[in-house]
């Protein structure tokens, strides 16, 4: 059974709020260095200050592209990611064109995934697929136009879509990629035993913003 410590490595300490202030910054960052988080994931907007702030740790600054509808441009996306990464991101949470992909268009995902893999310029690339919206096959459609495109994850959620994760997509995801490719489970995932249930199931990377709860246990 994992420890609080070792799920910790786990997680995606997360703030994504329209309200989080630069103290809610310092806050999320202060508990990432104390907890070891594998990484903090916040909004453009602060990324320069998370980069500051964790400055000389192991933590990752993670942000987000196309967030929360995925619905902007591939062009936007791109630019997006430049300007994160030029900021000192070091990875990109991006959303699908969810649209795209249900219309049967693929070809368009995975153009969209190839701009931000290809802008972010080494930077590691998680792709939500925002699976509340989308039927098993949609999923397992996604699973693969997001790897072929060069993406180093497929992720659940956004976490402001109409449901968050779930141990049967998270399994779904595990099956439909290569073991290279990394799968994040978000959204709801708020204690513990939740988070031991999601790694169980094939998830290597958790996005909550409850990870000082979890690892407290």
């Amino acid at each position: 059974m994992l420890s609080g410590a070792e799920i910790a490595k786990y997680i995606d300490h997360t703030n994504l709020k329209a309200t989080a202030t630069q103290a809610d910054i310092e806050t999320l960052c202060a508990e990432a260095r104390r907890y070891g988080f594998r990484a903090v994931c916040i909004n453009p907007s602060q990324v320069v200050n998370a980069v500051k702030l964790l400055e000389g740790t192991e933590v990752r600054v993670a942000t987000v592209i196309g967030f929360p509808l995925g619905a902007t441009t591939s062009l936007t996306k791109a630019r997006e990611a430049e300007e994160a990464v030029a900021a000192g991101a070091a990875e990109l949470d991006m959303v699908i064109n969810i649209g795209a992909l249900k219309e049967g268009r693929p070809d368009r995902v995975r153009d969209d995934i190839k701009a931000v893999v290809k802008a972010g310029a080494g930077a590691l690339v998680k792709v939500i697929l925002e699976t509340c919206y989308l039927t098993d096959e949609e999923k397992v459609l996604a699973c693969r136009t997001a790897e072929e495109a060069g993406a180093h994850f497929v992720k659940t959620s956004t976490g402001f879509g109409t449901g968050g994760a779930t141990i049967e997509d998270v399994r779904l995801l595990r099956a439909n990629v290569s073991p290279a490719l990394g799968v994040k489970a978000a959204g709801g995932i708020r204690d513990i035993e939740a988070a031991r249930a999601f790694i169980a199931a094939g998830a290597t990377r958790l996005g909550t913003s409850a990870g000082v709860g979890i690892v407290q246990g």
